[in-house]
């Protein structure tokens, strides 16, 4: 409903696709829909709610694509949230971890069919370049395990990120359906929200400096429609929608399929 997402929402508006925003927030999700309708004179553009934090509103979300679209052509996972403290949620999952990547990780699986019947189709995972100061520990997931350092949390699901979309695109091979991740660079949004004080008025400062949020969203965009990177499945794209060689971790074929696996029992998706 804002920031880099309310960016794509409205390129692929302008480009008469059928848009879905899914957003956690019914009034802001609805006033992002109303200004997109407004700026490209689309009407397909339509709010669904989600919070990617929980499976079961995962689940509801996934639901209801599959009985009301035809089709799905690109998904663009963009939820991001930094600054939470650790928490647990109902489900038993760490709330930044099931945010960041463990609910979009279960909403891909969910809609794959789909999109396998819609091929050729797109899932662009949204990371960043702290990817590489992370870790990938599945303790993590249910806060068995807490990563330490400052952000350490975001960073991580920044690179499970990543792995997921190197394992998700070595299963897709020949289906049609390709995956990618990137990073939007260091944009202006208002991912800091949860920070202190101190750590947010350091960012107005640096705000001159920071991409816009339409600057940040060209890397998502050109992973989602640009023919450029049509068939190109498993890469990673810095923010000048260049290929680019994600960290050492991130190449880790079996901590990949490690994660996997692992995300696969939390999700329930072993149990389909």
């Amino acid at each position: 409903s804002s920031g880099i997402g309310k960016c794509v929402a409205m390129d692929l508006a302008c480009r008469n696709a059928r848009t879905i925003l899914a957003c956690r927030s019914r009034e802001r999700g609805q006033a992002a829909v109303e200004e997109i309708r407004a700026a490209t004179g689309n009407p397909a553009v339509v709010l669904r709610l989600l919070d990617t934090a929980s499976l079961a509103s995962v689940r509801a979300f996934a639901g209801a694509v599959l009985r009301e679209e035809s089709r799905l052509d690109v998904l663009v996972n963009n939820a991001g949230v930094t600054g939470l403290p650790f928490a647990i949620t109902s489900e038993g999952l760490e709330q930044t971890f099931a945010t960041n990547y463990l609910g979009p990780f279960l909403l891909t699986n969910l809609l794959l069919d789909l999109m396998k019947a819609s091929a050729p189709a797109r899932v662009v995972n949204v990371s960043s370049f702290r990817h590489s100061a992370g870790t990938a520990d599945s303790g993590f997931l249910t806060g068995q395990r807490r990563p330490g350092g400052y952000d350490a949390a975001y960073n991580s699901t920044k690179l499970m990120n990543v792995l997921f979309t190197a394992e998700l695109a070595r299963r897709l091979q020949g289906t049609g359906v390709t995956a990618n991740a990137l990073s939007p660079g260091v944009v202006s949004t208002s991912i800091m929200r949860h920070f202190s004080c101190a750590v947010r008025a350091l960012v107005s400062l640096l705000r001159p400096f920071l991409k816009s949020a339409e600057q940040g969203a060209a890397s998502t965009i050109f992973c989602a429609v640009s023919e450029e990177a049509a068939g190109i499945t498993g890469k990673y794209f810095d923010s000048s929608c260049r290929l680019a060689l994600p960290s050492a971790a991130a190449r880790d074929a079996a901590l990949a399929r490690k994660l996997w696996e692992a995300s696969e029992r939390l999700t329930g998706l072993t149990e389909r």
